[in-house]
């Protein structure tokens, strides 16, 4: 794919347009028209299955999508490393590129299990959205928030600012190998997206069709209109005095966990066990506290920039020496 004149405008504006750092207000959140329910008291990890059926409905529906990076990849400058899970697609047990759901499992001191599917929460005014140095995310009218990995640098403002870590990165792909691999970005970042064109066609997403398909009426995962989710969501907190999480957390999302056990509770054995995906009660949108983070993110802002102007102004110049060549060639014969 050749970087034309107007793609990378399109991606210049894009970057200097979210370069400003904006508040909760002036983002102007909206909730979308979908939620979904994530009920932990209906949820066994498929404990009979070789993996999660909610885990490989997503890998299947998804796979076409996967990144398959070159084999040649360059450090995100100025780090000398680089995230590379090509060769891990197996993973299970935790987000990757090529996983983006996954299940985790916590053990309770009189020997209960929670099984915990973790994904995207799809938040009602997602940070990822408004801080993305190139506006490569964008928040849908259903809900869902979607990362377009024809702009993504791979530069993972969006996973630093997600309360939860959820976008993950693969190296040796996307946008930035056609500009300057070694200065302007290391890969693309990749999340759930709730299955965009499902839900556009009005159908399931592939992990709520799945886990329906194997509980029936018991599904754990539901997914449909917000209110009408919203709705189910109160009223089974009340009836069967669950405890609720997605609500407020980071200033609302679209993803409403039910469960028996308090959600602190859970969270501290997160904590104890080490897990990389926590579930704090107390979550703030880095959007609340945004004057706070313009510094961290001018730097993420401003170099990629310049490195992609500099990269393109330098290719414009080759092609044009070339070209020159060639004419000059084509006259002396």
């Amino acid at each position: 794919m050749e970087l034309t004149r107007r793609d990378f405008l399109k991606v210049a504006g894009a970057a200097a347009v979210s370069g400003k750092i904006i508040s909760a207000e002036e983002a102007g959140a909206f909730t979308g028209r979908y939620a979904t329910i994530i009920d932990l008291t209906r949820c066994d990890g498929c404990k009979d299955e070789p993996m999660p059926l909610c885990v490989k409905a997503c890998r299947e529906e998804n796979k076409r999508r996967f990144p398959e990076p070159v084999k040649d990849i360059q450090p995100y400058w100025p780090h000398k490393f680089y995230e590379d899970w090509s060769k891990k697609r197996d993973v299970l047990n935790t987000l990757t590129p090529y996983n983006w759901i996954f299940v985790q499992k916590v053990s309770l001191d009189d020997g209960q299990k929670v099984f915990i599917p973790r994904r995207c929460m799809h938040c009602d005014n997602p940070p990822c959205v408004s801080l993305c140095p190139f506006g490569a995310l964008s928040k849908e009218r259903e809900g869902n928030t979607v990362i377009s990995d024809k702009l993504c640098f791979g530069g993972a403002k969006c996973r630093d600012v997600c309360p939860w870590h959820i976008p993950q990165r693969q190296a040796g792909v996307g946008l930035y190998l056609k500009i300057m691999p070694k200065y302007a970005g290391g890969g693309v970042m990749y999340k759930c997206d709730l299955c965009n064109e499902r839900i556009r066609e009005g159908k399931q997403p592939a992990c709520v069709e799945a886990c329906t398909q194997r509980l029936k009426e018991k599904t754990a995962l539901i997914f449909g209109e917000r209110q009408t989710i919203m709705s189910l969501a109160a009223g089974r907190v009340r009836s069967e005095k669950l405890h609720l999480y997605g609500d407020t957390q980071n200033g609302g999302t679209s993803t409403f966990y039910l469960s028996q056990v308090p959600f602190g509770i859970i969270e501290e054995r997160l904590r104890s066990g080490k897990e990389k995906f926590l579930m704090a009660e107390n979550i703030v949108s880095p959007l609340e506290k945004a004057h706070d983070l313009a510094k961290y993110f001018i730097f993420g802002t401003v170099a990629p920039v310049i490195a992609a102007i500099v990269a393109f102004m330098y290719k414009g110049k080759e092609r044009e020496k070339s070209s020159k060549n060639a004419t000059h060639e084509d006259q002396e014969t």
